[in-house]
């Protein structure tokens, strides 16, 4: 992981770390607005809608469930005034039911890139994000076929 350079850097790796990798759901509160957007997120249930937090930690709940041990390795990180932009590479174990894929074992991998924006208390207010979901299912795919290799 490349070292965040500013606080709101540091805040935004701290959320990623314990929220998204160590699942600590508890921690959603100390670092995401009472109003989380998901502004554009191809492929994610929960595209265009605006989250409470509750929403919130239960889309953290649903999103980690096949993939507990899930992590997030920032590769750049760019800052302006209201936004922090993240190159990420994902990696997890195929653990659980997955919409059309029971638990393979496999680990899979994922490339992708996420702007959060924040408000002037530095609480996470919504995403933008691309990431290659469709290479997911394509080693999904190739797990569960005869002979599943995770390539």
């Amino acid at each position: 992981m490349i070292a965040p350079t500013s606080p709101r850097q540091r805040r935004l790796a701290e959320f990623l770390d314990r929220v998204w990798s160590a699942g600590e759901i508890a921690a959603c509160d100390r670092f995401v607005a009472a109003a989380y957007t998901i502004l554009n997120d191809p492929g994610d249930p929960w595209e265009g809608q605006t989250l409470d937090p509750d929403g919130f930690r239960d889309r953290v709940r649903q999103s980690r469930a096949p993939f507990p041990d899930q992590r997030f390795d920032v590769q750049d990180w760019f800052e302006n005034a209201h936004s922090v932009a993240v190159t990420w590479l994902w990696s997890a174990t195929h653990q659980g039911d997955f919409p059309g894929f029971p638990a393979t074992g496999r680990r899979l991998t994922m490339s992708g890139a996420t702007s959060y924006r924040f408000d002037a208390e530095d609480r996470l207010t919504g995403h933008w994000q691309i990431a290659d979901r469709l290479g997911v299912f394509r080693q999904l795919q190739a797990a569960a076929s005869p002979g599943g290799s995770s390539n």
